[in-house]
């Protein structure tokens, strides 16, 4: 029996919910929940060697890569290190989940084109205070993230044979 009472979704919305499923910081929620970031994802598209953001700006937004690619690195000593290549499908600026959060790292595009969605992060937070499942649910995914990337840092420094000194990682403020 169909319940006529269901919210329905349009076309749209089912091919944008299909696209944020496949990225961990939303594989957890429903249609339903993912509905609600709709409305805020702002659609935006940059040019080859445009900078989306830079290490040390403010996390103001969280980016879902539609189409395109993009570079991440860091500078060190006025040099870029490359550290990875993004391709679509992949969210950019995760630590926007968290309050005075700045960017780690800086993100360039490598592509010709690249197009994301990309949704404030005043209207995450929004989200979050009205829904506290959507905002267990998402912050978990971030610390698993966050997880990750701890266990490659300290595997990297092990396989480094300490060409970097850990105690940085560690040092009090």
């Amino acid at each position: 029996m169909i319940n006529p009472f269901k919210k329905t979704y349009t076309e749209t919305e089912y091919g944008i919910f299909v696209f944020l499923v496949k990225m961990r910081l939303f594989s957890e929620l429903n249609y339903k929940q993912m509905s609600l970031f709709v409305p805020h994802m702002h659609e935006r598209e940059y040019v080859q060697d445009e900078v989306v953001f830079f290490r040390n700006d403010p996390s103001q937004a969280l980016y879902l890569l539609k189409s395109g690619e993009v570079s991440v690195n860091i500078d060190i000593n006025d040099t870029f290190e490359h550290l990875n290549k993004l391709k679509a499908g992949t969210a950019i600026g995760e630590s926007c989940l968290l309050k005075k959060a700045k960017r780690e790292l800086n993100a360039v595009v490598t592509s010709e084109t690249a197009e994301f969605y990309v949704i404030p992060q005043e209207n995450i937070f929004s989200i979050f205070e009205d829904n506290m499942q959507i905002k267990a649910k998402m912050l978990e995914a971030l610390a698993e993230i966050y997880n990750d990337y701890n266990s490659s840092l300290f595997k990297a420094y092990r396989t480094s044979s300490g060409f970097f000194n850990m105690q940085q990682v560690y040092k009090e403020d």
